[in-house]
């Protein structure tokens, strides 16, 4: 499904990947780790078509990624739902309002919507607070409400970067089992994370970087940068 294929990336003269080569098959649960500043998010902004490398291939199912045009991306990230660490919610919506303008902007019918939205807050835990507005909700709240938007419309592949960063030990482990259980029901799932607790319990596979490097790359890893 997803390929990256000599991937490199500069800004202006520095080289943030370094020739970066890796597939990820339908279904996979990867945990891409490393120190901050390590490249991680630099490949996940190539994967989503924000950034383009600066050399190398970015495959994603049928997609080139960095030979789309800004209008084609739309298209590619139908395939995609992303998480983020700051959230990126809607302020001024509801729970329920956030998931269904996700559905909305992707031109779903109003019955699919009515449909799928109480059912995708339901599997996230948030279904008695649905009509909660963003700044009532807690840290962990507030990911779930995000992790919602990014699976309503039955992305292939869920990719979330550093979503644990702002939470505390209990919801940290509440949004890992979340996205396990949405990995059990067969989205692949990209976990970019510098918290060497979390990859040591999973097993997954684990992809290592250091310095803009592949460094390893684990069927079923530990965090074991120094």
């Amino acid at each position: 499904m997803i390929t990256f294929n000599n991937v490199s990336k500069k800004y202006g003269s520095n080289e943030v990947v370094k020739e970066a080569s890796f597939k990820i098959n339908p279904g996979e649960f990867v945990s891409l780790v490393g120190k901050s500043g390590a490249g991680k998010s630099t490949l996940i902004k190539m994967l989503i078509g924000e950034e383009k490398p600066s050399k190398g291939r970015v495959i994603f199912g049928q997609y080139e990624v960095n030979k789309l045009s800004n209008k084609e991306l739309p298209e590619l990230r139908r395939h995609m739902g992303v998480i983020f660490q700051d959230f990126r919610l809607l302020p001024k919506k509801t729970a329920y309002e956030n998931v269904v303008f996700a559905m909305e902007v992707a031109g779903r019918p109003q019955k699919e919507i009515d449909e799928v939205t109480p059912q995708v807050l339901d599997l996230v835990g948030l279904a008695t607070k649905k009509h909660n507005f963003i700044h009532e909700l807690s840290g962990g709240e507030r990911q779930r409400v995000a992790i919602a938007r990014a699976m309503v419309n039955h992305p292939d592949v869920i990719i979330a970067d550093e979503p644990t960063g702002n939470l505390d030990p209990i919801n940290t482990w509440g949004i890992i089992n979340l996205l396990m259980k949405i990995n059990e029901l067969g989205t692949t799932v990209i976990l970019a994370t510098h918290n060497k607790e979390i990859v040591n319990q999973l097993e997954k596979r684990v992809i290592s970087m250091e310095d803009g490097k592949v460094i390893r790359d684990d069927e079923k890893g530990k965090y074991i940068l120094v």
